[in-house]
């Protein structure tokens, strides 16, 4: 039976300024790509959600988020290689910048991971005989555990989601777990708020990283597996420790790949060749690029097109010459004009296994009116199933 790899473009959607980013970067090999194979435009949870990263690739990867999400925290957690206890309560978390009781960025001006790693060792390790497991990943991202009896995850974010007051955290619920779990995230906060501020390495930083941020509260489950549900031996490549946290939820195996840094400057080449080199042992590579992402968030229409010019020279030729069934998409759209996620579909190819259309670029107008036509993420993993022939038949 034939091998997939399916390769994650985070953020790769966009709206036209006048052009997008895919229609205004030079990417040959992945146009090539979309004039041999067959494209069309991917609904990644639903037409018109808006997704979250996390829930969109649950439904890409073929696990419906309504039944399978566990929130943001846990799927951080793992993907910081945090071995997560029944019990623990798991947060998504941002350093970022506070003046008085203002958020003056949430980011922490995008600190870098170097910096944000060595800030790890201010942070409390306890708050009323509960154990608190922080972690950092890439640049402002990192997660965080409370550990210990009695704890609720029916807590509100402290993140804000914005510039403006830090949010306090709240009981989502009357329980007592609830109150006591909440109360302990306050203490903490106002704990790393103090001990963040003296830190030296915050010291000539315009906007120094003197608070951290929590969201995405949730508890940890087991699933059903990758391989049970679709009999792929499956692998991760991604530099990003969520991708890495949803991989290692779904029981897939994750390559650590030197170099993915999961930012701007991550080695893609290294990336393709880990996927690739990945064939030899496994028949299913999930591979995650940020960087368009990250650039849509901040506005940067240059770095976005920079990005897409950067994966079409260094990673797609290697990708395309792997022997595998070839599925190229986006987990959402991140429009530089709203520096924010839309529910705007995102383009998709398939390359190998399937018919071909005439589309000839790959961009957003071109695959509107590619040969998929419209579909959703809960499509992406029939259709890999598929065009592998591993695909089991409807009734007899």
């Amino acid at each position: 039976m034939k091998k997939a790899i399916l390769l994650v473009i985070d953020g790769l959607g966009d709206l036209p300024t006048p052009k997008t980013p895919l229609q205004a970067a030079k990417k040959p090999n992945l146009d090539r790509l979309a004039k041999e194979g067959i494209t069309g435009m991917l609904a990644p949870v639903g037409r018109f959600i808006v997704p979250g990263s996390d829930t969109s690739h649950l439904q890409l990867l073929g696990y419906d988020p309504e039944i399978y999400y566990c929130g943001r925290g846990p799927l951080e957690a793992l993907g910081v290689g945090i071995k997560l206890q029944e019990g623990d309560v798991a947060f998504r978390a941002n350093f970022a910048a506070i003046q008085g009781d203002k958020i003056t960025d949430r980011r922490a001006g995008r600190i870098d991971t170097a910096t944000a790693a060595k800030l790890a060792k201010y942070v409390p390790k306890q708050v009323d005989g509960v154990q608190i497991i922080f972690k950092t990943s890439v640049e402002h991202r990192g997660a965080l555990v409370l550990r210990g009896p009695g704890l609720s995850c029916c807590v509100s974010d402290t993140d804000p989601h914005a510039l403006g007051e830090m949010g306090e955290c709240h009981p989502l619920d009357d329980s007592p777990e609830a109150r006591k779990t909440a109360d302990i995230i306050n203490r903490f906060t106002t704990f790393a708020m103090d001990a963040l501020s003296k830190a030296p390495e915050n010291k000539k930083r315009p906007k120094p990283a003197n608070v951290i941020l929590l969201r995405g509260a949730g508890h940890y489950k087991k699933l059903p597996s990758f391989h049970e549900r679709f009999g792929f031996n499956a692998v991760c490549v991604a530099g990003g420790a969520l991708y890495r946290g949803v991989a290692s939820y779904l029981g897939m195996d994750v390559a650590m790949v030197l170099g993915a840094t999961g930012d701007k400057n991550t080695d893609l080449a290294a990336k393709a060749k880990a996927a690739v080199k990945a064939l030899g042992q496994y028949d299913f590579v999930f591979m995650h690029v940020k960087g368009c992402d990250s650039a849509g968030h901040d506005g940067d229409f240059a770095g976005k097109k920079k990005m897409i010019e950067r994966l079409d020279k260094e990673a797609i030729p290697l990708l395309a010459k792997s022997g595998a069934c070839l599925v190229i998409t986006g987990d959402h759209s991140t429009p530089v004009s709203l520096k924010a996620h839309s529910g705007h579909e995102v383009p998709i190819i398939v390359y190998g296994g399937e018919r071909k259309d005439d589309v000839k670029k790959f961009d957003e107008l071109s695959c509107a009116k590619g040969g998929l036509g419209h579909i959703r993420g809960k499509d992406v993993m029939p259709l890999i199933l598929n065009i592998t022939e591993r695909a089991e038949k409807y009734g007899t």
